[in-house]
């Protein structure tokens, strides 16, 4: 339950929207009660004047009880239609909120803690999971309200005609809107969170599967990712069975709570009928109202049902955004440096307590405007000093002086404003060259990013494509060749003038007369920055004013 509250909380600043749809869904439940109601009183009262005198006949008021009917059938059409545009354009802009903030409590996490979960997983959470909560509005949290509020006021409207009536219609929405939603929710629980549980484990074994297709045919693993994949899916669709068996018996103890409701309000009400407390035209009255009334309680045990999917969701989105980042954040606004110089004094970081040492008594000096070259092979830190530099995770030994203060002084997200990084993985989104270049600068102009083209040699493609900068990329640059993908890099580093430029295998990947057109065309941009080329391949370094070797988390000067 929790976890709910906490949602809640979470859609505060929607609550305008939350309310608006809640109160349309009880007008509408009221419009329905009150035409039900309305109609079988005034079929009744007409038979009965219509076997009275002629006089009765004409004092007989036939236009108020007619106009009342129309009314409330056209309230409940408005209503109906106005309740399915406002709760859906609340859940729309409640899932919107619901993923910028999960956004946002992600991205300090990035890389050092998400790199704990598979990307498949990640994916899961941020799709699946959040499109499962907003199950909790719609489903849950406006059916059981409207149940609520439009209940005790049907209650309280049979109280006027019969106060066993009313007991009997309390005691039947109290068994079909609270017992049965009890039941099928408690026994629905450990099904939906298998569902959820289940459904993510699918999705991730789906994802890998896709991503890595060649390693998996090459090494034969294929058969293995396929059982794993057919146990899942039995056990996703062993919970699906389960939860529809629980629909079932909820919507038959629904059935028979009603059946049985209607019964005890006859009862109630055709014993003050004899009596003679009440008139015959309210009878049908109280019986049309009884079978309206059962609307509003009617998905309450579908909604209890998805209370364990719900809170399982809600428990994987809450156990990631509540993670520490591995760097907290600094107690103080972060220093502007004055020079954009680099001192490293024995630095020694590893990644976990009992890990191995990534870098060792590591030291390095960075003057301002110098290019420096660092070369090594795989795993001897040089990634590890990118991380390092980028406050992506903690040293706990020596000193990191940036501009003349501590690094410990600033963010992750203070040193991107300084330092702009060009790798092998740049990553392009599935979206428009103009959008991949507006990341680096969302207040480019036109003119600028075209500039940022020319200057990476890529403006000439763009403009023989037809839609120019609104050609789609593709799902990670799939439309671009590895060259033209580095290039968009390039240009983006030209869009952001930062004045530190991190160069990590740039090159890597790409044949030799694409390296060399590569290097040439990034030559330029090296001019006034500070750079730090990391690589293992020795074509770029002739670009560096000094080369250092990278061996055993130490380095080495070479020239």
């Amino acid at each position: 339950m929790r976890e709910l509250i906490r949602l809640h909380r979470l859609f505060a600043p929607y609550r305008g929207w939350m309310l608006s749809g809640l109160g349309l869904a009880c007008v509408t439940i009221l419009a329905n009660f009150g035409l039900l109601s309305l109609s079988g009183w005034f079929l009744a009262a007409t038979g009965l004047v219509g076997l009275s005198s002629y006089a009765a006949q004409n004092r007989f008021n036939f236009f108020s009880p007619a106009a009342g009917v129309r009314f409330f059938a056209t309230l409940r059409i408005v209503s109906r239609y106005a309740e399915r545009l406002v709760t859906h354009e609340a859940t729309f802009r409640l899932l919107a909120a619901l993923r910028v903030w999960f956004y946002t409590r992600l991205e300090p996490l990035a890389p050092a803690v998400l790199q704990q979960y598979r990307a498949a997983d990640l994916l899961s959470r941020i799709v699946a999971d959040i499109d499962t909560l907003n199950l909790f509005y719609l489903r849950v949290y406006v059916p059981l309200l409207t149940a609520l509020i439009s209940g005790l006021l049907m209650v309280g409207f049979f109280l006027i005609f019969s106060g066993g009536a009313a007991l009997a219609l309390l005691a039947g929405l109290g068994f079909v809107g609270l017992c049965v939603p009890w039941l099928t929710g408690w026994l629905g629980a450990r099904a939906g969170a298998e569902i959820t549980e289940t459904s993510a484990a699918l999705r991730t074994e789906y994802v890998d599967a896709v991503q890595g297709m060649g390693e998996l045919l090459t090494y034969g693993a294929a058969p293995r990712l396929t059982a794993r994949a057919t146990a899942l899916n039995a056990r996703l669709i062993g919970a699906q069975t389960d939860m529809s068996r629980l629909s079932g018996l909820g919507l038959a103890m629904s059935g028979l709570g009603t059946n049985f409701t209607l019964l005890a309000v006859l009862l109630a009400a055709g014993a003050k009928l004899v009596a003679g407390h009440m008139g015959a035209a309210e009878l049908p009255l109280l019986a049309l109202g009884a079978m309206a009334a059962f609307e509003a309680v009617a998905p309450l045990p579908g909604a209890f049902q998805y209370m364990g999917q719900i809170r399982a969701a809600a428990g994987r989105i809450f156990a990631l955004a509540d993670a520490k980042p591995a760097i907290p954040p600094p107690p103080m606004p972060a220093p502007e440096p004055a020079v954009f110089d680099l001192v490293l004094e024995d630095v020694s970081l590893r990644y976990a307590p009992d890990a191995p040492w990534a870098l060792r008594h590591f030291s390095l000096n960075v003057p301002q405007g110098r290019h420096v070259g660092i070369v090594g092979a795989t795993g001897t830190g040089k990634t590890t000093l990118i991380n390092l530099l980028l406050r992506f995770h903690e040293y706990q030994e020596g000193l990191i002086r940036f501009g003349g203060h501590d690094l410990r002084a600033y963010a992750s997200a203070d040193m991107s404003r300084y330092v702009t990084v060009i790798s092998q993985r740049s990553y392009l989104f599935h979206t428009t060259i103009r959008d991949n270049l507006l990341l680096a600068n969302g207040a480019a102009t036109e003119d600028e990013l075209w500039h940022a083209l020319d200057v990476a040699q890529l403006a000439a493609f763009v403009r023989a494509q037809p839609q120019g900068l609104d050609t789609l990329v593709g799902e990670a640059g799939v439309k671009l060749s590895g060259g033209q993908a580095r290039r968009v890099a390039l240009a983006r580093a030209v869009l952001k003038a930062a004045p530190w430029l991190i160069l990590d295998e740039p090159t890597e990947g790409l044949d030799a007369a694409t390296e060399q057109d590569f290097l040439n065309d990034l030559a330029p941009l090296l001019a006034g920055r500070t750079v730090l080329y990391i690589t293992h391949r020795p074509a770029g370094l002739r670009l560096m004013d000094e080369v250092y070797a990278l061996s055993d988390g130490q380095a080495f000067s070479l020239r």
